[in-house]
């Protein structure tokens, strides 16, 4: 009896298997066989780790000499592999394994383009032609870059790159009207008497000393290190120097000074930034190299960023509109905050709020921008250092509760509005306050736009947005549909939202089971549980979302939607305001409470809850579809028609139900041509397009009985399926009334009715075949031999 063989370990590369029968149990490839006295007996390796494959292709494998076959490849076949890519001749297209007396198919040709021969370009092409180009002459990356700016949506010019020599200051002082105590923010430093204004001394409201003289001179060494070739600026915590960094290739730096070297504020926050900005490494945020002293003087070394501030841009824009304010785009000034975005939700993860925001701190440099100026940067926890804002700019409750999350989207949105409007009265009158929408031109011409900074300058820090990231998906939004506003009807894109799902429109009517749906919150602890509950009936499905293990959010919207199906409206009431209850922001109840409302018909009460969401969600579609149909059946035209025309402008997948809208609202008072126009909207990629085409010729046909719109009303449903039936019924009240149109008007030759010339006997023809067609198509005898009779009444008749 023979010894069992033990089974031994796979000998491929990273395989875990063991071989048994000659075969690893995992990766499939054969034992090695054992060495003979003549040399190895096993099947020479291929370059993917397995042995022993050959080729079975009804061809020869390559021999010598020959190139190889491998697509791409240029390498020549050597010992019977590729000198290049180390392949088999033949390998990559078609092999079998030899095992025992058959074979098995390893591998089959594959289906990728990489098989495919390619025309010769770069290094290749220049090789073969004798070229003497070695590198790219045009690297064709610039129109790519000029996207970044605008999220891909709208263009920001670009700004040219400033020769930091350039921006020195020729005679470094302090205006005197800029001149204010950096403790208490009394003015200081003014004229007296015909005499110019001290530069230095103490204030005579707290007493704090003060300074305004830079205490830095071109040529200074500080640290040892840093060589000063000027001022570049003034801020709040002191003088800012252009330096060159003589252990780092002369590159320019910034060195930022206190204000006073005796004010224990602006010592202490020298002190905060040396202890935690240096984890703070971002690309749209300047960088810190260094803290140094300098003659009891402290210093943060950081980047030099030669571009452009928003402020100074706003001033070139001012100057070259002669002296008159100049806004900045409002697609563009929102560009410009959703590009820096992201550095605040990087500074937020890590615990820190930047505090000063504004037009000033926020720098352009090529198609690039800079978050610079981190003087003001704090964390979240600090309860003791001086905190740093701007009048204007800073959250009201930043006094007593101190900078939060909440107050930097404060300061995003104030900076957004002064970007795009002249805000007079910003620092006074409407220092922690918006401006009447009634008074103000750009809420009015902005809807949405205004209902992103109501909620972003909330003054509630409760009532704002919870997070950057939530801010910056609304004003993504936002910004698509601004761009399509621009021209309407040039929908051509379509955005996946985070908060619904995408309307599936196919009918002219919208019921409120047709708006979208909310998209499920997959971080909901009970989401899996949820996805596990099968049942399609729901009074059974109501039945067992009550033995939830949790009830989540996610459970009661579950309930709710579910109570929507059986028409339970004080279910869903009582689920709404359980929700409320345990969390008043929570605007998901606001929109279940809203589809009830429209399934009730409570018109008003819909309008109220839709518009509550579209406030809390102001970048998304689906609250303006819903509040444009609450308008549309409670009596508010002009507002329903500007939702559906923001939702047919927008978005590709909201085309069809916004035009739709539209063009129930324009026929409802008359206005045909606008109802066409809008249905004309609709692309033929749609699946509402043909509908859309149905009711184009509806409106047409209906318009006063022209030839020329019964033309069209033909020619609108000419390229699409419809079903016969309800073609040939249609075509047969055009024919009628194109009939009436010509006997009163007189025949029209050149005007065709679909295939028939708008004369009487032409239109006759027609009649005679649609009623035959009909004929044809009849469910029952007496109907059939009614439609004989009437295609026999426009029959040619002869006499024979």
């Amino acid at each position: 009896m023979s010894t069992p063989v033990a089974p031994t370990r796979c000998t491929q590369p990273g395989c875990t298997g063991s071989i048994l029968d000659g075969y690893c149990d995992v990766c499939g490839s054969p034992a090695e066989a054992p060495a003979t006295a003549g040399g190895p007996a096993q099947a020479p390796a291929t370059a993917s780790g397995r042995t022993g494959p050959t080729v079975a292709l009804g061809r020869p494998a390559a021999a010598d000499g020959q190139r190889c076959r491998r697509p791409g490849c240029t390498g020549t076949i050597l010992d019977g592999y590729c000198d290049v890519c180390g392949m088999e001749p033949d390998q990559g297209v078609a092999v079998e394994q030899q095992e025992g007396s058959g074979s098995a198919p390893l591998s089959t040709i594959t289906r990728g383009s990489s098989r495919l021969d390619s025309i010769a370009l770069g290094s290749k092409r220049a090789t073969a032609s004798g070229s003497t180009i070695t590198r790219r002459i045009h690297p064709g990356s610039a129109r790519l870059r000029s996207a970044r700016l605008g999220a891909g949506l709208t263009r920001v010019p670009p700004m040219p790159v400033i020769d930091a020599s350039r921006a020195i200051m020729k005679d470094p002082q302090v205006p005197e009207h800029k001149r204010n105590c950096p403790r208490c923010g009394a003015p200081v430093g003014r004229s007296r008497a015909g005499e110019p204004g001290r530069t230095e001394g103490f204030c005579p409201k707290c007493r704090n000393p003060f300074s305004f003289n830079p205490k830095l001179k071109p040529g200074d060494l500080v640290a040892h290190q840093y060589e000063v070739a000027g001022c570049l600026a003034h801020g709040g915590l002191g003088w800012i120097y252009l330096a060159r960094d003589k252990n780092v290739s002369d590159r320019w730096v910034v060195l930022k000074g206190l204000l006073n070297t005796g004010d224990a504020d602006a010592l202490a926050v020298a002190i905060a930034e040396q202890r935690f900005l240096a984890q703070v490494e971002h690309p749209q945020i300047v960088e810190i190299y260094n803290f140094v002293t300098h003659e009891d003087a402290g210093y943060i070394v950081m980047e030099f960023v030669g571009g452009t501030s928003l402020k100074q841009l706003l001033k070139e824009r001012m100057r070259a509109n002669n002296g008159e304010y100049d806004p900045l785009p409002v697609d563009q000034a929102i560009a410009y905050i959703l590009e820096v975005l992201p550095a605040f939700q990087y500074l937020h993860d890590l615990g820190l709020v930047y505090c000063d925001f504004k037009p000033d701190n926020l720098i352009q440099v090529g198609d690039d921008i800079k978050l610079i100026d981190l003087g003001g940067v704090r964390r979240l926890d600090d309860e003791e250092s001086a905190i740093y804002g701007t009048v204007g700019y800073q959250a009201p409750e930043v006094a007593e509760m101190g900078t939060t999350v909440a107050s930097d989207i404060y300061t995003i949105g104030r900076t957004l509005l002064v970007l795009m409007m002249e805000f007079r009265g910003y620092q006074t009158t409407y220092v922690d306050s918006l401006p009447p929408v009634d008074q103000t031109p750009l809420f009015q011409q902005h809807d949405s736009l205004y209902r992103l900074l109501a909620k972003a300058c909330a003054p509630d820090p409760a009532d704002r947005f919870a997070s950057v990231d939530e801010l910056r998906v609304q004003l993504l939004g936002v910004l698509r549909e601004e761009v399509g506003r621009t021209v309407v009807g040039t929908a051509a894109t379509s955005a996946a939202s985070m908060l619904f799902e995408s309307p599936a429109i196919t009918s002219d009517v919208l019921e409120w089971d047709e708006l979208p749906a909310l998209r499920q919150d997959t971080t909901d602890p009970q989401y899996a549980w949820l996805s596990n509950i099968g049942i399609d009936d729901p009074a059974a499905r109501f039945e067992a979302l009550l033995t939830a293990p949790e009830t989540t959010a996610e459970v009661q919207l579950a309930r709710a939607r579910t109570a929507l199906q059986l028409r339970r409206a004080p279910l869903v009431e009582q689920v709404v305001e359980e929700m409320l209850a345990a969390d008043p922001w929570e605007w998901r109840a606001v929109w279940i409470a809203g589809l009830s409302a429209l399934q009730r018909g409570d018109i008003r009460s819909a309008q109220s809850s839709f518009n509550a969401v579209y406030g809390q969600v102001p970048g998304e579609l689906a609250p303006k579809l819903a509040l444009g149909l609450a308008c549309e059946r409670g009596g508010e035209p002009v507002l329903a028609e500007s939702m559906y025309g923001i939702c047919a402008s927008t978005d590709a997948n909201y085309v069809a139900a916004g035009a739709f809208g539209m063009a129930r609202v324009r026929a409802d008072r008359g206005d045909i041509d606008g109802a066409v126009a809008a249905l004309d909207l609709v692309p033929p990629t749609s699946r509402g397009y043909i509908e859309s085409r149905r009711q184009r010729a509806v409106h047409l046909y209906a318009s006063g009985g022209s030839l020329e719109s019964l033309s069209a009303a033909m020619a609108s449903i000419a390229s699409v399926q419809l079903d016969p039936a309800d073609r040939a019924q249609f075509t047969i009240k055009v024919l009628h009334k194109a009939l009436d149109a010509v006997r009163s008007k007189g025949p029209q030759q050149k005007i065709r009715i679909g295939s028939y010339a708008a004369v009487p006997q032409s239109l006759h023809d027609g009649l005679e075949h649609t009623y035959r067609e009909l004929a044809r198509m009849a469910p029952d005898d007496e109907t059939r031999v009614a439609m004989v009779d009437r295609a026999n009444e426009f029959r040619r008749w002869s006499l024979r």
